[in-house]
């Protein structure tokens, strides 16, 4: 069963590019492996285009591959001009994605925001098409603030830990949280920064370094982790002050 997006040329028949899946696309069609059109290995173009069952627009994830890919697609919820400067993976050599379809296929398979603990869904809505943290527009912004409803962000003091932070308010740290706080444009809105939002390693983050700290810890400076698994409510260090999510 496969997924597609195919590349038109003026006369038919044509072939889609495929990836593997469940179900079948043709340019934000969702359809089952049955209907496939033989030649063309593409869905007919019936139904609703960019369909969004089974999807909550807020925080942009899906309960299945096929509708968060189909979603994805949509224009208006995913950027192509921000989509193909993206790098595909970390490193400086990684190739940047060939297309809008090419980004929605991967983001939507596999999300480190969409894990905690490297092996456990934070949720059902786990298919996640969303731009990473830490590359995001305006919108997506405000789209990220939207998953923090119910959510009290308190910002902890220097040395302590999120579970202390939360227990103090008569509450409980959530830990799939955390990743959705680690995010400069949101750190920044709790925390003053002294302008600048540092890449970091560490178990305590999202946080700020206090103003007293040794010079080489970048005082004033917040801290956020591309290394989500390591986000943790025990996490401390002698000189941060966690952003926390508390309820």
């Amino acid at each position: 069963m496969l997924a597609f997006k195919p590349s038109i040329p003026a006369k038919p028949p044509f072939k889609a590019d495929t990836s593997f899946q469940m179900k079948t696309y043709l340019v934000g069609y969702v359809c089952n492996a049955v209907s496939v059109n033989s030649r063309s290995r593409c869905c007919p173009p019936k139904g609703e285009k960019f369909s969004c069952h089974e999807c909550n627009l807020l925080s942009q994830c899906c309960n299945s591959y096929e509708y968060c890919v189909s979603c994805c697609l949509n224009p208006a919820l995913t950027s192509k001009e921000q989509v193909l400067k993206m790098k595909v993976a970390k490193p400086a050599t990684a190739r940047t994605y060939t297309s809008v379809f090419d980004y929605c296929a991967g983001r939507c398979r596999h999300s480190s925001e969409s894990v905690v603990h490297e092996n456990a869904y934070i949720s059902d809505f786990h298919h996640c098409f969303s731009l990473p943290s830490n590359s995001s527009s305006g919108k997506n912004s405000t789209l990220i603030e939207a998953r923090l409803n119910g959510i009290n962000v308190v910002v902890g003091r220097q040395g302590e830990s999120c579970n202390s932070v939360c227990k103090s308010r008569g509450q409980l740290c959530v830990p799939n949280k955390l990743a959705v706080l680690n995010n400069c444009d949101i750190i920044q809105k709790y925390m003053s920064c002294k302008g600048s939002c540092l890449s970091s390693v560490g178990s305590d983050q999202p946080a700020e370094v206090v103003y007293d700290a040794p010079m080489h810890l970048n005082p004033g400076s917040c801290l956020y982790t591309e290394t989500v698994s390591m986000l943790s409510c025990d996490g401390l260090h002698q000189h941060t002050r966690r952003l926390c999510p508390c309820a």
